[in-house]
């Protein structure tokens, strides 16, 4: 399978397909992904008219260049398999499957995904929010190339834990951290859970750096005033955009010197590789932007 090329996933919205404004409000708004919802948005009579509507945004053009997913309904609901056959056809960026347990229920999606004729470039994306998939993470998340993202499901595991909310997610760090252990071992992005309480802008930014810091790609989102926060906290700062070009430019300088040093720093090839990457995602989110 050929590789897709990268694309920023700092905001990825989930927006509930029976709405039909919202779909149209998705086309307007700075995000780097939409998931298009037919599972807990949806109310049960509403979900047919939902995967017709996800289908044909998808396949509309009218999104630019913004990653666009379909949420399908869990395996084992009456309606999973015709969102699955839907969602391949259309032929989006990813498919979104709740509550993926272990490595062999990717394996039995991706084999469902393929047998429905979805096109290479249409990888599965699990969500993790069991108790179940965290113990199993690792394997999950390296069960086959078709697996590109894991999304936390936060509020899920916090009632599967009998946890509560609470600032600084203490209940949930432990799962949190080892979910992002696992999706770099096996080489896939992830993305953090979403946050509640959409008033609370000075909460959401804190949590927004909290999972910055540990290592997510980005989050996703239920509300568009949370889109700003995110694209600007899961983005390079301009300050770590220039100190990535210095230290580049110091190290091609210093070839051959032995040591080299940015700003009384020392430079070693990790350093190399954490600047490169930082532009790369300047540059991508750059181009994102340039298109919208």
């Amino acid at each position: 399978m050929t590789e897709p090329a990268f694309t920023p996933l700092r905001s990825v919205l989930y927006m509930p397909s029976s709405n039909a404004k919202a779909l149209e409000k998705a086309k307007t708004l700075p995000i780097d992904g939409v998931i298009f919802d037919l599972e807990d948005a949806v109310a049960p009579d509403a979900k047919p008219a939902a995967r017709e509507a996800a289908a044909a945004a998808v396949g509309s053009g009218a999104y630019g260049r913004r990653t666009l997913t379909i949420r399908v309904n869990g395996l084992g609901t009456q309606w999973h398999d015709d969102d699955i056959a839907a969602a391949a056809q259309a032929g989006p960026a990813g498919i979104v499957v709740p509550k993926v347990n272990s490595a062999d229920e990717v394996k039995q999606l991706v084999a469902a995904i393929e047998k429905a004729g979805a096109p290479d470039h249409t990888r599965l994306w699990a969500m993790v929010e069991t108790p179940e998939a965290i113990f199993g993470v690792r394997e999950l998340a390296a069960a086959d190339d078709r697996l590109a993202v894991l999304v936390m499901g936060t509020n899920d595991l916090v009632k599967e834990l009998y946890a509560e909310h609470v600032p600084g997610r203490a209940p949930l760090l432990t799962a949190l951290s080892w979910s992002v252990l696992a999706a770099r071992a096996a080489g896939v992005a992830i993305l953090d859970g979403v946050y509640n309480d959409v008033k609370n802008t000075e909460g959401f930014l804190a949590e927004c750096t909290q999972g910055a810091q540990m290592g997510f790609d980005g989050k996703t989102l239920i509300h568009p005033g949370q889109v700003a926060g995110a694209n600007e906290t899961f983005a390079p700062s301009p300050q770590a955009v220039e100190d990535a070009r210095g230290m580049l430019a110091a190290w091609e300088e210093g070839k051959g010197s032995g040591v080299v040093t940015y700003n009384g720093k020392m430079v070693e090839n990790l350093h190399v590789e954490s600047a490169q990457r930082a532009l790369s995602i300047h540059e991508a989110i750059t181009a994102l932007e340039a298109d919208a």
